[in-house]
């Protein structure tokens, strides 16, 4: 049986706890840390382990297994420093993907310097839909179409090449449908004959989110 992906999210104000939340929903493990004791409660029911510690501490941050995690999200909201000083302990502690939330573009530039993998800023990405990308991992591009339909690139699996669609029945065997095809280095194919076996490159799938995240796995 796959073991479930776990992740940390450091800071629950109200973009961290979306994110550790949906993550939690998803089926991940999820470690969620906060300064505050009272956050810390308030998250505690929603996921795997809540921990009062600070993130900007060496000794502290050694100890919670970062290492161990398939990626840190830094939600930090109290201040830039703050922010920055728990991205740098992430990857210093061995943390293998770390995002890290951004209060402005400035604040972006600075935090890609330190060693953020990633930097989104709340007003332009929601944390559901960060959470969603984490646990679709295998993703290239990622659209909620609606609350329950979504519309992923996914690259193609080894298993599909030299397969047809006609033969991989992606609507029978996965309750998906495939909309488009790009085999790598060439342009994408909307109305792809059913009958081309597939080669590496991507396709984009669309369907409820469950089953769009099944396929996935």
């Amino acid at each position: 049986m796959k073991k479930n992906n776990s992740y940390a999210v450091v800071g629950m104000g109200r973009f961290g706890s979306s994110v550790a939340k949906e993550l939690s929903k998803g089926g991940a493990d999820v470690l969620a840390i906060d300064l505050n004791e009272e956050r810390v409660r308030s998250i505690a029911e929603h996921v795997t382990y809540a921990v009062k510690a600070d993130i900007t501490d060496a000794e502290t941050v050694a100890s919670l297994g970062l290492s161990n995690m398939d990626a840190v999200v830094v939600a930090v909201t109290r201040s830039m420093d703050a922010s920055i000083m728990a991205t740098i302990m992430a990857k210093e502690n061995g943390a293998p993907y770390v995002i890290a939330k951004a209060m402005d573009e400035m604040h972006a530039k600075i935090l890609r310097k330190v060693g953020a993998d990633r930097v989104i800023i709340p007003e332009k990405e929601s944390g559901v839909r960060i959470a969603k990308g984490l646990m679709n991992g295998k993703f290239l591009d990622f659209f909620e179409l609606s609350e329950h339909i979504s519309m992923v690139e996914i690259p193609i699996q080894e298993e599909w090449i030299g397969k047809n669609l006609r033969q991989l029945d992606f609507r029978r065997e996965h309750s998906v449908n495939v909309i488009a095809y790009e085999e790598e280095g060439k342009e994408v194919i909307v109305n792809i004959p059913p009958d081309m076996p597939l080669k590496k490159g991507s396709i984009w799938i669309t369907g409820t989110v469950e089953n769009v995240a099944k396929i996935m796995r």
